[in-house]
């Protein structure tokens, strides 16, 4: 989030560097940049990107004290019985969250690296639940937390069933010494506080219509499901979510006008006849496919990242749009945005609200962090008139007592 995470880590690495070998894993987006970082506030450490390496195994092999190894968590895990051999004297994991999953293969690999220091790096450390907490300190501290059973029953099962205050100030005390937390307001007081705006869009009656008939289907569903939601309920309620896009994400033939991107780009047009810069976030791929069409259309410059863009352009497209090209950026919210520092931007349009807020949150602050100069931030947020989009995460306040733990 901009707030000196990896500039603190760097000066760790840095402190360490005569112990030995040092291991970094990021996501692919923000990978090259561990390596412009380390150049540029330590130029005595040694640092490779195993991504572009003609031979990894080698790297690895020949790493040494002084050398820091940065790579990404693809390549963990495609080649993780060599990683995972090597000792390394630090191992960092950036925007740790993707570890989340303790069934999951990348934290499986994450978990079988050998180092003396291990430091994660996440502004999300609990974005659903407190099963998430276990898994990160599973690796950065294995055992602090107890075996996940022992931590479901002790503390899962009461705080986020029975906002159990004591279990939770509990839970505090043993995990508070091993973190690190900076917030905005505390590393920037004078950064002015960002301008939110809900811009309503009215539906035509066409794409009204297609909205209500997914609507009352899933609406049926949720009825029949009672407490037992499924995933077909879970499925319907995406393609209504997808409806409130455009109508052509429900139905490719349709060739009416889409409401959300007439009001996107008349406020887009705003924004750049105005000398400004922004990010767009959405989290289908396939809407911004309609987005980019209407964009060509119009003759509108942008780049764009999603999760298929590879390494080499994708630092490419960031390095040019901090340098000033193009007005816009497209951003596929969970394939693309992760750990992306875009500060050349002082707007954020969302054009489909993530159930997560925490998300959202991150993808605001990739802009808005140690920006002050810019003066107020503009985060856009676009949604239906009259709350006819069915909410994902209705109870707030139920996720918001889970992340005032960490």
């Amino acid at each position: 989030m901009g707030l000196g995470k990896t500039i603190q880590t760097i000066a760790f690495l840095l402190l360490k560097k005569e112990e030995g070998p040092s291991l970094v894993v990021a996501p692919a987006s923000v990978a090259p940049n561990w390596k412009t970082e380390m150049e540029r506030f330590a130029p005595t450490l040694n640092v490779k990107i195993l991504n572009f390496a003609t031979n990894r195994l080698q790297v690895i092999f020949d790493a040494k004290a002084g050398d820091v190894i940065v790579t990404t968590y693809g390549i963990l895990l495609s080649i993780q019985d060599f990683i995972t051999k090597k000792h390394w004297n630090v191992a960092c994991l950036d925007e740790a969250h993707i570890i989340k999953n303790r069934g999951a293969k990348t934290s499986a690999a994450a978990m079988k690296i050998q180092a003396d220091n291990r430091v994660m790096l996440t502004g999300t450390p609990v974005q659903n639940h407190l099963g998430e907490l276990w898994s990160l300190f599973q690796f950065v501290n294995p055992g602090l937390l107890g075996n996940y059973e022992h931590f479901s029953q002790k503390f899962i099962i009461p705080i986020e069933g029975y906002q159990d205050q004591e279990k939770q100030e509990q839970l505090e005390k043993i995990v508070h010494p091993f973190m690190l937390r900076r917030t905005k307001q505390a590393v920037l007081n004078e950064l002015p506080e960002k301008i939110e705006i809900y811009h309503t869009v009215e539906l035509n009656q066409e794409e009204l219509a297609i909205y209500e008939s997914i609507r009352i289907r899933a609406e049926k569903l949720l009825q029949a499901a009672g407490s037992n939601i499924d995933m077909h309920v879970l499925a319907e309620i995406t393609r209504l979510r997808q409806a409130a896009c455009s109508a052509q994400l429900i139905e490719p033939k349709w060739t009416g006008e889409c409401s959300k991107i007439t009001a996107l780009v008349e406020l887009l047009q705003g924004v750049i006849e105005g000398g400004n810069r922004a990010l767009v976030f959405s989290q289908f791929v396939s809407f911004f496919d309609i987005v980019r069409k209407e964009l060509d259309r119009l003759g509108i410059n942008y780049f764009y990242i999603d999760g298929g863009v590879p390494l080499k352009r994708r630092t490419e497209m960031v390095e040019a749009f901090q340098n000033g090209e193009n007005p816009l950026f497209l951003i596929s919210l969970k394939a693309g945005g992760l750990g992306l520092n875009l500060t050349g931007a002082n707007y954020v349009f969302h054009l489909d609200p993530w159930w997560n807020p925490a998300i959202e949150q991150q993808k605001n602050a990739t802009v808005s962090a140690l920006k002050a100069e810019w003066g107020a931030k503009y985060n856009q947020n676009m949604e239906l008139a009259n709350n006819t989009l069915v909410k994902l995460c209705e109870n707030k306040e139920d996720y918001d007592h889970i992340l005032n733990i960490v």
